[in-house]
């Protein structure tokens, strides 16, 4: 499907004169309505997602500027939610460093080579370029038909993420290598890491650099790691993902996600963010109390209830909705992605319920100092 920019918003877009809602929320200001978006809004949950990606495999979608663009516009338009989350995956960056991987249909990222020795590792490590051509380009086109009504999220895999996927060479239930790894080898662990954390970071960098106005920095898998762990073995190569973006665009919001991290959350927010996103395990009070009011909190809906009638949707949204009015900002998501079987009119609903609902007075951050940071 080529991709055709569309000049007309839909009748519930934001009005061009207002400032964009998760823009302002991410900056710790009181927004017109409640922002809204959805990981994985940009993909299966739609009908035509599937009618554009017809017989194209997932990382030549990605790579394919004109249909990357037009996936990530479908759920803006849509859905009429706060932004758009550039249509990518993580394994893209390695892709166009020219490292040997394929997503295999229900299974995921399958690498030629697992980096599971320092041989492999210093094989993977040697492919230092990447041309990211591809993605500024669809990038541009995501701009230029959203405009400045609907910012777009950069998106990026976190380095432990990443190095998980990269030492068993596919997807893992426990992570069980890469968590030995890390202790039994930690000069391999270090070039890894310090590798994946300077690719994550240049991928950002690219998209942010032709238009996107946040960033997501996505740890799917480090919720199975101690906070010892995460402190020694992790924590400094985030820390040096959103460190590089904040030097070239502090002005940015750069948003922390990922899974079964209650209790990584301090430490998740120490490594550099400005937004933390909580999943659905973990109560938006909870992680405000616990956070001490120091960061703007993202979530944190449970996907289930997208399949458990208007009722308990609506009562589940509001409670999110309340529970995000502990934190100096809130921007309300799922607690994980959409999932495929969703039904995209739901997500339309759900999106313009919450849009109807009061916004929150939101405390004020308990440092200005801190807030700035």
């Amino acid at each position: 499907m080529p991709f055709e920019p569309r000049v007309d918003k839909t009748a519930g877009a934001q009005s061009p004169a207002a400032p964009p809602a998760l823009l302002t929320a991410a900056q710790r200001r009181r927004p017109h309505r409640i922002p809204v978006w959805f990981m994985r809004q940009a993909g299966r949950s739609l009908p035509e997602y599937h009618e554009a990606r017809a017989g194209t495999g997932m990382i030549e979608s990605c790579l394919m500027p004109e249909l990357a663009a037009e996936i990530t516009c479908q759920p803006v338009r849509r859905h009429d939610v706060d932004a758009a989350v550039f249509f990518s995956d993580i394994v893209v960056p390695m892709k166009l460093a020219d490292v040997e991987v394929e997503i295999a249909p229900g299974v995921g990222p399958v690498f030629a080579e697992a980096a599971n020795s320092p041989a492999a590792i210093a094989r993977l490590t040697s492919h230092t370029q990447a041309d990211f051509t591809p993605i500024e380009q669809a990038m541009r086109l995501v701009v230029d038909e959203l405009g400045d009504a609907t910012p777009v999220i950069a998106f990026a895999g976190a380095p432990f993420t990443l190095a998980a996927y990269l030492v068993h060479g596919r997807p893992s239930k426990d992570h069980l290598a890469a968590r030995a790894l890390m202790h039994a080898d930690p000069a391999s662990w270090d070039t890894l890491m310090s590798w994946c954390a300077d690719l994550s970071a240049g991928f950002l960098l690219a998209q942010l650099g032709v238009g996107a106005r946040v960033m997501q920095l996505f740890d799917s898998w480090v919720g199975s790691l101690s906070e010892a762990d995460y402190r020694a073995h992790v924590m400094p190569y985030s820390q040096r993902v959103l460190a590089t973006v904040a030097a070239a665009y502090p002005d940015v919001p750069r948003i922390h996600f990922g899974t079964n991290t209650a209790h990584l959350l301090p430490a998740l927010g120490e490594a550099g963010a400005s937004v933390l996103g909580v999943d659905h395990r973990t109560p938006l009070s909870e992680a405000a109390a616990l956070l001490g009011g120091r960061y703007v909190l993202q979530g944190n809906l449970d996907p289930a209830l997208l399949f458990a009638g208007i009722q308990a949707l609506h009562a589940g949204a509001k409670r999110v909705v309340d529970e995000g009015a502990a934190a100096p900002g809130h921007i309300v998501n799922l607690g994980h992605g959409v999932p495929p079987n969703a039904d995209a009119q739901v997500l339309t609903d759900l999106v313009a319920y919450l849009h109807s609902l009061p916004v929150p007075h939101y405390p004020a951050a308990p440092d200005a100092a801190e807030a700035a940071r």
